[in-house]
């Protein structure tokens, strides 16, 4: 039986949707079914609850943040991610963002440089049902050599430039959404063609955490 919290929350979810998802452009059913299904609020402290659904991101400790909604909607659709794909996420955080890839495909495998928010968002992400994915403490810079090469790869903190490292492990065919920049941040589209050239397509400005470890410095 759901109780009565948990019918409000999936009434405001279904109208974050709506009005926030649908309503700015989004139309992929399954990316729109997903927002509808993964409850926003258990990634959030309690005493922000209230605010699990509004358009907007929030904090979720250690200058990290959970993502606006519809920022989680578009980059999730702009990948076109089929069940059969091999996704990288870089940057697990609250693992809000991982929940929505986990619905979308069977294999997802998310990196995280911060060890707290990597231990919390796996239990989180294990007690909610989510099972088909794999966790990895390390520099998001450097993806995921052993698992690569990955069909598409989501990565939700900016670096000054593209890490030429996660291009190397981007399959042939495969696509890329990443947030570039310093103080000011734009969001690309990359794509591997099948005969390895590279196309990237300018989105839109955004505001995201800048990427954080050694091979970001190095490389910026």
């Amino acid at each position: 039986m759901i109780k009565d919290d948990e019918k409000q929350f999936l009434k405001e979810r279904k109208l974050m949707v709506e009005n926030q998802i649908k309503g700015r452009g989004i139309h992929s059913d399954n990316v729109l079914q997903a927002m509808v299904a993964v409850p926003r609020h258990r990634f959030i402290s309690k005493n922000q609850e209230k605010r699990a659904y509004l358009d907007g991101p929030l904090p979720i400790g250690l200058e990290q943040t959970i993502s606006q909604p519809f920022m989680v909607a578009y980059m999730s659709e702009g990948l076109d991610i089929k069940m059969n794909h091999k996704v990288l996420e870089i940057g697990t955080g609250s693992g809000y963002q991982t929940a929505i890839l986990s619905l979308l495909t069977t294999q997802i495998y998310t990196v995280e440089i911060i060890k707290e928010l990597s231990s919390k968002a796996c239990i989180l992400l294990d007690n909610l049902g989510y099972k088909n994915i794999n966790f990895k403490v390390d520099d998001g810079a450097f993806g995921w050599r052993e698992e690569a090469p990955f069909d598409r790869i989501i990565v939700t903190a900016a670096p000054k430039k593209i890490p030429k490292i996660l291009i190397d492990q981007l399959a042939l065919g495969g696509k890329m959404i990443i947030p570039i920049g310093e103080n000011y941040q734009n969001l690309f589209l990359f794509e591997k063609k099948m005969n390895g050239k590279m196309t990237q397509r300018l989105l839109m400005p955004v505001i995201f955490v800048p990427m954080m470890g050694d091979l970001y410095k190095e490389v910026g």
